[in-house]
């Protein structure tokens, strides 16, 4: 009994210990896209102190809905991944890491979170555009701005539902470029199931990949996610995981439950 009060007595002191991380705010404008956005950029406990360390660097989609409730979709209801982030970095379970969260642009967030144009759906098909806005805009900025490891080793994306999407489509076309990426809930409906195509084309490097979706998202959904997590299987991508949340739906407070496990997997400790 005095050892079990021992270990919660110590599990409690590492929690209390953990020490935060800070964010910094960027309003960026993009000539490619023909608008501007917030940038919310997370910087792990100790980025400030630590010298020369440079960090991998995570690109988040819909960055109104990871760090405060008050911007989320649903208000009150977002990621939490700063309190994630900070803990998986406190207690050594992820590395630290710089996340980098890109607001979606509004009434063009469809446009720009979609490959190609779905007829059943007005607008779409601006993927490409936004991949050369994070590509040749926004990441020589942050690149520029703050120590990171730039190589495609240590640079991810990822998102849910369209950003899910639109982040899966980013790792499949650019591996030059990312080669982590959490693909949560994706919207792989869109146009037909078209990402499956380029997923089958794909010939690049395996990136490491987190895929998950909600058992209460819908049987389609359900299909559609397993039938992804099948294709990687056989292609044998060994940095891998699936993630099947039985009590998910499609909402901010399911991604927000499962937010820490992809940080540690993506960025496993060293």
């Amino acid at each position: 009994m005095r050892s079990a009060l021992r270990r919660v007595f110590r599990l409690e002191n590492r929690r209390d210990a953990i020490r935060p991380g800070r964010l910094e705010h960027i309003t960026f404008p993009s000539a490619i896209l023909g608008n501007a956005r917030e940038i919310t950029v997370y910087l792990p406990a100790g980025y400030d102190e630590s010298g020369d360390r440079r960090y991998p660097v995570l690109y988040m989609q819909d960055g109104q809905n990871l760090f405060d409730p008050s911007r989320a979709f649903v208000p009150g209801n977002h990621w939490r991944l700063q309190e994630a982030a900070d803990a998986a970095i406190g207690e050594r379970t992820a590395r630290p890491m710089i996340i980098v969260g890109i607001d979606h642009a509004g009434p063009r967030r469809i446009d720009e979170y979609t490959p190609v144009k779905d007829p059943r759906h007005k607008g779409g098909g601006l993927a490409s555009e936004y991949a050369r806005f994070v590509i040749e805009e926004l990441k020589p900025a942050i690149d520029a701005r703050f120590r990171t490891l730039p190589d495609p080793e240590n640079t991810g994306v990822g998102g849910s539902s369209l950003g899910g999407l639109v982040s899966l489509y980013l790792v499949l076309k650019y591996p030059n470029v990312f080669r982590r990426a959490a693909v949560k809930s994706p919207s792989v409906w869109w146009a037909d199931r078209a990402i499956v195509d380029d997923l089958e084309q794909f010939q690049g490097p395996a990136p490491r990949m987190w895929l998950d979706i909600g058992s209460r998202e819908g049987a389609q959904a359900l299909l559609d996610v397993r039938d992804l997590r099948d294709r990687i299987v056989r292609k044998g991508w060994r940095d891998f995981q699936f993630y099947e949340d039985r009590r998910g739906d499609h909402s901010e407070r399911a991604w927000a439950r499962r937010a820490r496990q992809a940080l540690e997997f993506l960025f496993p400790p060293k």
